[in-house]
């Protein structure tokens, strides 16, 4: 019974359970389309439909497959998508040591990226486009705009949370002020840090793919764009909103990975945390 009760409560089957589930919703609403409409693939189509244009051979476009296509788009973007997060967490990561070190450089960059971050990606981009006259420049630079923000945030928020005693010691030891922040500051911020890379790793795919939208350029944003306006096959738009979709998680993911890698302590913390809550609660 206990085993059977730790199974139910795992994250493994809760994923499970939940994917189980939009499967069968998915197929139903397929399913009633399929009744009522002559050309339901352009509606919903089954979810084996997809799969089989995955793996189909038959060219739909410029002599390519559908995954061909899908495959090409998704290099351009994704690489120049990686690119501005990096850049941005860069960014973001120096500012919130310059606001920290100096309350000027904070009272005047922070409204601003609370102003940036207002922006809605779709009115952003436009005025990037236009800027840059480049969508190549404009996927990296919209990436990094929303990677800039929440690295920036969080890794302030990290460096403001070290305790007042913990400084004073350092100060009594007189170390100097890198010593201090290699030493205190940084360390402590790490986890906010990524929970700010956490959170921006799936913005930063989702802008460059919408930054695609307004240029045709072979990115997945273009290809979704005509594919949904029946350039090519349908199955070139189903084929990238679940790409999409597998390389947002793993965005995230790799974060989660990347975290665990560098901070192994506050992975084995946050076990204890959670068993010393299960004891109280016993």
């Amino acid at each position: 019974m206990g085993r059977l009760r730790r199974l139910t409560d795992s994250n493994l089957f809760v994923t499970i359970v939940w994917i189980a589930a939009l499967v069968c919703v998915w197929e139903i609403a397929a399913s009633y389309i399929e009744t009522v409409k002559r050309t339901p693939e352009n509606v919903l189509p089954h979810l084996w439909q997809i799969g089989q244009s995955v793996v189909s051979t038959k060219p739909v476009a410029g002599g390519q497959t559908a995954l061909q296509i899908v495959l090409t788009a998704a290099a351009a973007t994704l690489s120049r998508a990686g690119l501005g997060f990096v850049i941005g967490a860069g960014l973001g990561f120096v500012l919130a040591l310059l606001m920290k070190l100096s309350g000027i450089v904070e009272k005047i960059a922070f409204p601003y990226l609370m102003i940036i971050q207002m922006i809605p990606i779709l009115g952003m981009a436009p005025i990037v486009l236009g800027i840059t006259g480049d969508i190549g420049v404009s996927r990296v630079a919209i990436a990094a705009i929303l990677t800039f923000y929440p690295v920036a945030a969080n890794t302030l928020a990290g460096l403001k949370s070290t305790e007042p005693e913990k400084d004073s010691l350092f100060r009594s030891y007189a170390a100097t002020l890198p010593q201090t922040y290699v030493k205190l500051y940084i360390p402590v911020a790490l986890p906010y840090l990524f929970t700010g890379l956490k959170i921006a790793a799936p913005l930063a795919v989702t802008a460059s793919i919408l930054v695609d939208t307004l240029q045709g350029d072979g990115g997945l944003g273009c290809m979704l764009s005509q594919s949904l306006k029946h350039a090519m096959s349908i199955f070139v738009f189903w084929q990238i909103v679940f790409l999409s979709a597998i390389v947002g998680v793993l965005s995230l993911n790799a974060m989660v990975w990347l975290e665990r890698l560098v901070l192994p302590n506050e992975r084995r913390k946050g076990k204890w945390n959670k068993a010393s809550e299960a004891e109280s609660a016993a």
